[in-house]
């Protein structure tokens, strides 16, 4: 391991990391409470400083990936339909199996200007997790419950509000509702045969209700479905940790652009219609295994600065006045004191291994340790 690499793995450069993204993420939350003002006067405005100031966080998530990290990502794409994205509102549907799946997704929002704007199809309970929970809260991010009865309405009235938002954005989903794992696999296909579908080698079966909602609610706003694959060079199986241990990996991304209008409206319809779709991301996963690459030309995107002069800006604000806080935390020679230090760099150390711990995919949904019959609901 060389210099930088030894450097990058050292937990104080973790904990700067958190120390920045914890102080301004609340610095933020709590100016986005105060622009709670404006939405009665002008909603419009209100929405443009929230997608700002949402970009203030997120970002920091994506300058790891890639400045600290490096990791490269190569789009495979149709050149003519390169040209579009970024300037039209899209709903971007990726495959779940990797533990930074969600941060290429926000990669792609960033290289193409619209991370700020973009949105997610997220669980309910991480509306009321800070920062990023309320952060999504701000910029009228939709929520579910993953009970469809509930669902239902919530959703589509969320779905709504975003008709005639001002920023361009990605609406990422992961039909699947969890990452793959072999044991969520195995279960997820004895629902495919008690269904009569085709089985699935590389991916979970898709839960068609979420995004036949989001696509009969967006329909005239949105332009297109962006079919992503995405896989890893050489086998890396890349995680958070890794990321924040300035670990490279290298990136593949097979982007399809679909028109909406090839999209059926008809619910039963728009489900057989991502039934097949993800057979076709099947065979894409089997093509990239046996050769190594996707179909299409690849691309590269520039990595644009903005995501590391914003996270420059915080550090240089926020680490200043730590780093003298805690200079005269131990030129006290106070033993309270000095025990108070350890103290709180303990429970910093065990906040960045909890942040990291929720991304692992052991750690993930209890997909299939439930009743099979809600999910053949789906």
């Amino acid at each position: 391991m060389d210099l930088v690499g030894l450097l990058k793995s050292q937990f104080l450069c973790h904990l700067v990391f958190c120390y920045v993204f914890i102080a301004s993420g609340l610095i933020i939350n709590a100016i986005q409470l105060f622009t709670l003002l404006l939405w009665p006067i002008n909603k419009q405005l209100f929405r443009k400083i929230n997608c700002r100031l949402s970009y203030c966080v997120s970002s920091q998530l994506v300058m790891l990936l890639e400045w600290w990290s490096g990791t490269e990502c190569v789009i495979h794409t149709d050149p003519q339909a390169y040209p579009k994205y970024g300037k039209e509102n899209a709903i971007v549907v990726l495959n779940h199996k990797f533990e930074i799946d969600f941060l290429c997704g926000w990669s792609l929002a960033e290289r193409f200007g619209v991370l700020g704007g973009s949105k997610v199809l997220a669980k309910k309970e991480l509306a009321y997790v800070p920062i990023i929970g309320w952060m999504w809260y701000f910029t009228e991010m939709v929520f579910c419950t993953r009970k469809w009865e509930q669902d239902r309405k919530t959703v589509s009235k969320s779905l709504l509000h975003l008709r005639d938002y001002p920023e361009k954005y990605f609406f990422l989903i992961h039909c699947e509702g969890t990452r793959f794992t072999e044991k969520k696999h195995q279960i997820s296909m004895q629902v495919a045969q008690a269904k009569g579908l085709p089985s699935l080698k590389y991916h979970l079966l898709p839960r068609t209700k979420g995004f036949a909602i989001t696509v009969r609610s967006l329909r005239n706003v949105v332009s297109a479905v962006y079919d992503c694959t995405l896989n890893f060079r050489n086998n890396e199986n890349p995680t958070l940790l890794g990321v924040l241990n300035g670990k490279k990996y290298h990136a593949d991304l097979y982007v399809r652009r679909i028109p909406l209008e090839e999209v059926p409206e008809d619910e039963d319809e728009c489900s057989a219609w991502l039934h097949k779709l993800y057979q076709e991301k099947d065979a894409f996963q089997e093509e990239y295994y046996r050769t190594g690459t996707f179909p299409e030309t690849p691309m590269v995107p520039p990595r644009r600065p903005w995501t590391l002069i914003n996270w420059l800006f915080w550090a240089s604000l926020l680490l200043y006045p730590f780093f003298r806080f805690l200079v005269s935390m131990v030129s006290s020679g106070s033993s309270l004191t000095l025990a108070s230090f350890v103290l709180v760099f303990f429970v910093a150390s065990m906040g960045v291994r909890w942040m990291i711990g929720v991304t692992e995919i052991d750690k993930g949904s209890a997909y299939g340790n439930i009743d099979s019959k809600q999910k053949r609901s789906d």
